[in-house]
């Protein structure tokens, strides 16, 4: 006994049995397990989920099945690995939070983006999604090759037909051995119009497509959690080596309360975000005093969406506690792309256009395989109604023949030998019942036949022609774009330190505004067309109660925006940082785009198209302070702004102009007085000072304007109750600086006070706000010339007993009027109803 176990012992180096044992693991796990096939984007198990279920007939117009008999199905046919590695991919795949356009159409629970995982699959239901009948499409029609499953019992698809290109529709990740993959969703229409784009490319030009026209069609990942990416370095990155990081951070608002306090909104997170986890490790960071400022988190999510809301502190900066959260939470995460697939079962890392490339050779040879199959199957029919209408053309004889035979096989060979028939002919003539002798379907059969031979000759010509076969491709996935296309979830938005987004955003006009809240918006000009004086205007904001516009101006997309505000600070960003809304759209609130202090608002905001060394920033205060200081001194502006003035306790800064150190200068205060000085009588002073007087005000007034003399040849001046008149700047006689100046507007109870002046040639035109968000725009030509002690004429219908006021003015500018020129409305009976 003891002879035979020795005799059963074997040496081996362990050294090498470890190695040779390893490697066959490691290859079995790459290629059959943990990466997807390139083709159809799916991983083993995925592909034998979806089998079993379109083999159990469970598909989208099908009652839902028990998750457990899925289950068992696919494990016992065709994947012995395990039940739970098996639902796992299969409520994987029925989660809308971690599939872009889910496969598997789940009923019951499966989990959340909180982390919650799904309910056992003995209660859990499921079927197929309409999307994933796609994936099996025509999978009967010999278009994939069927190798048998583990013990040899079955046959399973070794790739599925994939009719649209899951792999970047759906993406995936997966950890191999030395290796891993991590393939971020994509939009279905861009990655369609991108397969579109290398089929038209080869139709129409014969010539191959360049990773740069895809990457005009597919702008970057599309996750089903929406966010957004922060520039496009990392897209381009990955895409073009298949390999990159990409940015990903939350959509977050700020938003002001009603105790004066701010809180911080999240609405959308990052893809594979745990949002139970992420609160959490913001309630940490608050406990433990890593992040000071927040006060209360809740979270507020729906069935209407997500919705985290963090209240903050009233003294504290909600731009910084936000930054913070983006540095220390996952409100901010790192997306790193890895393109590896398995391609002729070797791993592989892609470029978007390889992957691309390679499912369009897949869907070559799925639809040359589908051609071929359907030519069989119609050459097969027309050869049986060929021989049923050879039977009917001679029906005496043939019935002749089949009363005179002893038997059906007798009576087939007589048939073949008298028709010159073969046995399938015969066989089907034989079988031909009585009702086939009638007219009618004398008819039909001859019909079909025709139709047949038609089609036959269609199939050949797509297996003849490569173009007519990438055309009917085209057709058919552009069929699937148009049915379950949908609109990006995912933005692509700015990084400060990524150059090449400023070269996307083209050179164009734009209108800015900005409420007295402190919600700013970008508009294109042509919102508004001219109207006549007098007019009621157009609704221009939806205002909150007790909002108003306060700032309206021109500019163009690329120009720099510097916001001065009431703490005498500066801050920066480019007009096309600031998001574009529709004409009757709020806004963006400030606070979102700038790190404003707590109590501070924007004061004055000046378009910089350069920065230019012998021009100066001329800056007036509402206590008839000016000070002049060289524009060179705000050139590097940090995100927390920079100090532009220094400024007493009770005073603040109105308005801030652009000079050549030549100019006159006029101010305006609400009294209706008004100075006129020479540029040259203000001392150059340091970015930190605090500037000289410019005018002497009387007790309860206030400087409400500041313009330059090469502005205009006349000073229009508008009052609350929507009065105004235009004066020759001439008639403002230079005086020395710090004067109490000369009346320039008579005020009465019917005017009501000053609000503004603007510096005005006769061709140019003026856009005036009313506290109420309605916004008129008039020719200066239009507005009455008058002296400097008059009240001037109706510019503006206000309803001055119901608090209706007019809030600001603006100029158009003559570069964006000569781009955008626009009808004047002449409707003398009802000029309220232009636009």
């Amino acid at each position: 006994m003891e002879d035979n176990i020795f005799d059963k012992i074997h040496e081996v180096d362990l050294k090498e049995t470890m190695e040779t044992s390893y490697i066959d693991y490691a290859m079995s796990v790459i290629a059959a397990r943990a990466l997807p096939d390139v083709r159809d984007g799916l991983k083993p198990v995925q592909r034998r989920v979806l089998y079993s279920m379109i083999e159990l007939n469970n598909g989208p117009d099908k009652p839902h099945r028990k998750c457990a008999r899925i289950v068992g199905d696919t494990m016992g046919k065709y994947h012995p690995h395990g039940d739970s590695s098996i639902y796992g991919a299969l409520v994987n795949m029925a989660q809308d939070w971690s599939t872009r356009y889910p496969l598997v159409d789940g009923h019951g629970n499966f989990g959340s983006v909180d982390g919650d995982g799904a309910a056992a699959m003995r209660y859990t239901e499921a079927r197929l999604s309409k999307i994933s009948m796609e994936m099996l499409a025509d999978i009967n029609k010999d278009t994939v090759d069927f190798v048998p499953n583990f013990d040899e019992t079955e046959k399973e698809p070794s790739v599925l037909p994939s009719r649209f290109p899951n792999l970047l529709v759906n993406g995936t990740s997966g950890i191999a051995v030395g290796m891993a993959t991590n393939i971020p969703p994509h939009n279905l229409r861009e990655v369609i119009g991108a397969v579109v784009k290398i089929i038209d490319n080869r139709v129409e030009e014969d010539r191959d497509t360049s990773i740069d026209e895809i990457l005009d069609i597919v702008k970057g990942p599309d996750f089903p959690t929406g966010a957004e990416i922060l520039g496009t370095s990392g897209i381009n990155e990955a895409y073009r080596t298949g390999r990159g990081k990409i940015r990903v951070r939350s959509v977050t608002n700020i938003e002001s309360m009603a105790n004066g306090k701010n809180r911080i909104v999240v609405t959308e997170l990052p893809f594979m975000v745990n949002k139970a986890r992420l609160i959490e490790k913001i309630a940490e960071l608050a406990k433990d005093k890593r992040i000071d400022g927040i006060t209360h988190i809740a979270d507020e999510s729906s069935r209407e969406g997500m919705r985290i809301n963090i209240e903050l502190r009233k003294d504290v900066n909600p731009n910084v506690i936000l930054n913070q959260l983006y540095k220390h939470t996952q409100l901010q995460d790192t997306f790193g792309v890895i393109m590896l697939a398995l391609v002729n079962n070797e791993p592989r890392v892609l470029n978007l256009l390889d992957m691309l490339k390679y499912y369009l050779r897949h869907q070559e040879d799925v639809v040359t395989r589908r051609t071929k199959y359907e030519l069989n199957k119609a050459e097969e029919r027309a050869h049986i109604l060929k021989g049923l209408l050879i039977a009917l053309d001679n029906i005496d004889r043939v019935i002749e023949i089949i009363r005179g035979s002893a038997n059906v096989q007798d009576a087939k060979a007589s048939l073949i030998e008298e028709f010159a028939l073969d046995d399938v002919q015969a066989q089907a003539i034989v079988d031909m019942r009585l009702r086939a002798l009638t007219g009618l379907e004398r008819d039909k059969i001859e019909k079909e036949y025709a139709e047949l031979m038609s089609r036959i000759e269609y199939l050949k010509e797509i297996l003849a022609d490569e173009k007519k076969l990438l055309g009917v491709i085209k057709e058919e996935i552009t069929l699937i774009s148009d049915k379950y296309g949908d609109d990006r979830r995912t933005k692509i938005g700015y990084d400060e330190f990524d150059i090449n987004m400023e070269d996307l955003i083209p050179v164009s006009d734009t209108v800015i505004t900005m409420t007295h809240l402190g919600y700013i918006k970008r508009m294109t000009p042509d919102n508004f067309r001219s109207q006549n004086r007098g007019g009621k205007g157009i609704k221009g904001m939806q205002t909150l109660d007790e909002d108003f516009i306060e700032e309206i101006f021109m500019s163009t997309t690329h120009n720099y925006l510097m916001f001065f505000t009431s703490f005498g600070r500066v801050y920066r960003m480019k007009a096309y940082e600031i998001p574009e809304a529709g004409r009757t759209a709020r806004g963006t609130a400030i606070i979102n785009l700038l790190h404003l202090q707590p109590g501070e608002k924007i004061s004055a905001v000046i378009p910089i198209k350069e920065w230019n060394d012998d021009a100066y920033l001329v800056m007036a205060t509402k206590n008839g302070v000016i000070k002049k200081t060289p524009m060179s001194d705000y050139n590097n502006i940090r995100k927390t702004g920079l100090q532009a003035i220094v400024l007493r306790d009770d005073d603040e800064l109105i308005e801030v102009k652009v000079t050549d150190g030549e100019r006159k200068i006029i101010l305006v205060t609400e009294n209706g007085m008004s100075i006129c000085f020479d540029e040259k009588d203000i001392r150059i002073t340091g970015r930190v000072s605090m500037g000289v007087i410019g005018i002497k005000l009387d007790e309860g007034d206030e400087v409400v304007a500041m313009q330059l003399d090469i502005q205009g040849e006349y000073l229009l001046i508008v009052s609350e109750n929507g009065l105004g008149k235009r004066t020759l700047i001439s008639e403002f006689h230079p005086q020395n600086r710090n004067g109490k100046g000369l009346k320039c507007y008579k005020i009465t109870e019917k005017t009501g006070k000053v609000i503004g002046a603007k510096a005005v040639n006769e061709d140019d035109e003026i856009m005036m706000i009313t506290n109420e968000g309605i916004v008129i725009r008039t020719d200066c030509a239009s507005i009455s010339v008058l002296k400097r002690i008059t009240s001037g004429v109706k510019l503006m219908h206000v309803d001055s007993e119901n608090g209706i006021k007019v809030a600001n003015i603006a100029k158009v500018r003559e570069q964006v009027r000569a781009d955008q020129e626009e009808q004047v409305e002449s409707d003398e009976e009802n000029p309220s109803d232009g636009m």
